[in-house]
């Protein structure tokens, strides 16, 4: 998995745990330098970040690109979504920001979604993509204590409460990760165990 932030990985670690595979974090290449998001979209990102790590490890690679779209912001945070609020990176301070700009915005026009494009690479192969959305609202003030980055912001309607106040596996199950990783489920699966059936997806 081409990411080091431990949020992420616990859960592409327990979305994944039902296939015949060792996920592997780039924190366990130290030799690796951090992939830099230059791209200007969630794809140009996740292949980026694939494909730079499953050429200089050898090893399948699965990388996501993910972040929230405000409507009342024209989709921001958006591809910034991690570094909202500058250098270092820090949820808190992106939290914070988030609700200054959102400050004496009603409710309904709070709208937003998560989205998560996930790029499945295989060395000195093909790069496959998948994307999921989950939409809600912002909240007015941090809630829950699981998750991470926006997760105690975003409010999902079908429950009434944040990513944050969710269980993971709740979360797991309605996520932007969870469904671009279920709609991955098949390639991965047939990359990792022997088949001759060909994959045949949109790249």
């Amino acid at each position: 998995m081409a990411t080091r932030n431990e949020g992420k990985l616990k859960e592409f670690r327990e979305l994944l745990a039902g296939l015949p595979l060792k996920v592997l974090s780039a924190g366990e290449f130290p030799y690796i330098p951090e992939v830099e998001e230059t791209g200007d979209t969630f794809a140009d990102n996740a292949r980026l970040k694939a494909e730079t790590m499953a050429r200089v490890t050898g090893l399948i690679t699965v990388a996501d690109d993910s972040g929230l779209e405000v409507d009342a912001l024209q989709g921001l945070p958006g591809v910034r979504s991690a570094r909202f609020a500058g250098e270092p990176k820090d949820d808190g301070r992106n939290n914070e920001k988030l609700l200054a700009l959102l400050q004496g915005v009603p409710s309904e026009k709070r709208t937003a979604r998560f989205r998560c494009v996930l790029a499945i690479s295989v060395p000195g192969g093909e790069t496959y993509l998948s994307e999921g959305t989950c939409e809600g609202h912002i909240g007015f003030s941090p809630r829950g204590i699981h998750g991470f980055g926006y997760d105690p912001l975003f409010v999902v309607p079908q429950f009434g409460r944040t990513f944050a106040d969710l269980a993971p596996e709740e979360k797991n199950r309605i996520s932007h990760r969870g469904v671009a990783l279920k709609k991955a489920g098949e390639i991965v699966r047939r990359l990792v165990t022997p088949s001759e059936n060909r994959i045949d997806v949109d790249r």
